[in-house]
C-alpha cells in the first residue's frame, strides 16, 4: 500500500517535501505516539508515506471515524481501527486500542489530534484531550508532533510538506496535570506549525528534502509540443515551470522587457499628442 499511495501522488501532487531541520528524531527502541493537525483528506496518504519511508522496521496504527472507514475498508489492512469519534463509548474504544498498540515497543501511533478538519492557519488548534490521556497508559511511550500543510507553488500539482518536532517523552507529560499536558502537546505542535508555514510562505524547495517528486509540467498537447519545440531547437525539454537555472518570474520578465522596450521605442518615434502637427498637416 505505500507502494500504491506513492504512485497515487506522483500522479496528483508535485511533490511530498520534509523540512530539512523537522527530520524525524531518533526515538529509541520504544512505542512513539505521532500527532498532527488535520488539514485535507490527503493526511491518511502522506502519513501512510511518512510511515513507510521514515519508519519501515515499526508497525504503523491509526485511529480512524468509524463512519469513514466503512466507506474506505482498505485501510484497515494499514493498520487503521475505528473509532466513533462523537461518543463515550468511541473514546473507551480508542483508550483500549491504543493501550494494547504502545504495549508494543515497535509500535508508532498516529493520530491527526484535532480530530477534525481544520484550516492550517486556525488558532488555538483545539487538540482532543485523548491525545493527552495517552501518556497515562504509555509513559514509555515518546510523544513526536507532525505538521503539514499543502500549497500550490509553480507547478500544477501541489505541495505537501511536513515537519516533525523535537519529542517529550510520555513520563514528562503524565508527571503534569491533564490540562497543562495538553496545552504542552498543542504548544509544541503550534511552534513547529508556524516555523514550517514559514517555509511554505517562502516557496523555496532548498529548504526541504523531497520524500516523493511528482510529475511537472502540463501533460498532454500542450506539454507535447513544448518537447517538440525544444528538440527542434536542440535543447533539453524541461516540463517544470521553474527551469534551473531561475524562477518563472524572472523568465516571464525576460520574455516580456524586450517587447516592451520595442513598444517604448516605437511611441518615441510617434509625435507626441501635445505637440502641434505639422504645417502640412494642419492645411
Amino acid at each position: 500500500m505505500v507502494a500504491y499511495f506513492d504512485r497515487f501522488l506522483r500522479r496528483r501532487m508535485n511533490a511530498l517535501r520534509l523540512a530539512r531541520w523537522g527530520l524525524p528524531p531518533d526515538l529509541g527502541p520504544g512505542p512513539v505516539v505521532v500527532y498532527c493537525n488535520h488539514p485535507a483528506w490527503w493526511d491518511a496518504a502522506v502519513i501512510i508515506l511518512l510511515a513507510g519511508r521514515l519508519f519501515p522496521e515499526r508497525s504503523s496504527y491509526a485511529p480512524f471515524d468509524a463512519r469513514m472507514l466503512e466507506r474506505y475498508g482498505v485501510f484497515r489492512r494499514m493498520g487503521a481501527f475505528g473509532v466513533d469519534l462523537d461518543t463515550p463509548r468511541g473514546a473507551a474504544q480508542f483508550m483500549a486500542a491504543s493501550r494494547e498498540i504502545l504495549a508494543r515497543p515497535a509500535s508508532v501511533l498516529w493520530i491527526t489530534a484535532q480530530g477534525r478538519f481544520a484550516d492550517v492557519r486556525a488558532r488555538p488548534l483545539d487538540l482532543r484531550a485523548g491525545v493527552a490521556r495517552l501518556a497515562e497508559i504509555a509513559p514509555d511511550a515518546q510523544f513526536v508532533p507532525l505538521a503539514l500543510e499543502y500549497a500550490f507553488w509553480d507547478e500544477s500539482g501541489a505541495e505537501a510538506c511536513a515537519a516533525f518536532g523535537a519529542p517529550v517523552s510520555g513520563r514528562v507529560l503524565a508527571a503534569l496535570p491533564r490540562g497543562e499536558r495538553l496545552a504542552r502537546l498543542e504548544a509544541d505542535l503550534t511552534a513547529i506549525l508556524d516555523r514550517l508555514s514559514a517555509d511554505v510562505v517562502a516557496r523555496d524547495p532548498t529548504r526541504f528534502r523531497d520524500l516523493v517528486s511528482g510529475r511537472q509540467g502540463v501533460g498532454g498537447l500542450y506539454d507535447g509540443w513544448r518537447r517538440l519545440a525544444a528538440t527542434l531547437r536542440g535543447r533539453r525539454f524541461e516540463p517544470g515551470h521553474r527551469a534551473a537555472g531561475g524562477n518563472p518570474e524572472s523568465q516571464l520578465r525576460s520574455q516580456i522587457q524586450p517587447h516592451m522596450q520595442s513598444q517604448s521605442q516605437l511611441h518615441s518615434h510617434l509625435p507626441s499628442q501635445s505637440q502641434p502637427p505639422p504645417e502640412d498637416a494642419r492645411r
